[in-house]
């Protein structure tokens, strides 16, 4: 499932099921490109606010990725997996975490599991190798316990910011933090699939 965002652009769905929210876990992956990516604001793909606005922190937990500054980094200059929790973009939990390093791979497996006491993010070339954890720990201050409403997002952030370019291949939101032997077994059937072949 191939979508290209080139700004101006998003999916999401305001009416669902099954998906968490408030403060129970969840996991999520997506399948992106290390090359197509801006600072705008912001290509996620997630869970979101059901009314389309800026609801506040905790509000909405996605993955993020990007070469975005305004509200925290990783190592370099990026693009990093970041937490998209609502009012930040975080690669661990201060704004700068140098654990989080930059994924430049033409393709990217991209990672965010959110429990009831904290996040971890984690990312591999999504055509080699295993996943790598960039951060594993308590949220940052004001966001736990989380307040999630359980939209699905694409390519936009919360409230509809639109500027973000990205490139999404595929994606897989479930309730529940899943272990890290199944995190491995999906990247290896990432890998198994030959992004690039």
């Amino acid at each position: 499932m191939l979508h290209i965002f080139e700004g101006g652009m998003g999916y999401r769905i305001d009416r669902t099921q099954g998906v968490a929210t408030g403060n129970n876990p969840e996991t999520l992956y997506m399948v992106t490109s290390g090359t197509h990516v801006n600072g705008g604001c912001c290509f996620d793909y997630g869970n979101a606010e059901t009314n389309n606005n800026d609801d506040g922190a905790g509000t909405m937990e996605a993955i993020y990725f990007g070469t975005c500054t305004v509200w925290g980094r990783g190592q370099g200059t990026g693009p990093w997996v970041m937490g998209d929790l609502e009012n930040g973009l975080w690669a661990g939990n201060n704004k700068e975490n140098d654990q989080n390093l930059s994924m430049r791979s033409e393709y990217v497996t991209a990672m965010v599991k959110g429990n009831t006491n904290g996040f971890t993010i984690k990312a591999s070339d999504a055509t080699t190798g295993k996943l790598r954890t960039m951060f594993n720990g308590p949220r940052p201050n004001g966001y736990q316990p989380m307040k999630k409403q359980g939209s699905i997002i694409l390519g936009i952030g919360g409230d509809n910011s639109n500027g973000a370019i990205g490139t999404f291949y595929e994606g897989v939101m479930t309730s529940g933090f899943s272990s890290d032997a199944a995190d491995d077994a999906v990247q290896a059937n990432i890998v198994a699939a030959g992004y690039g072949r």
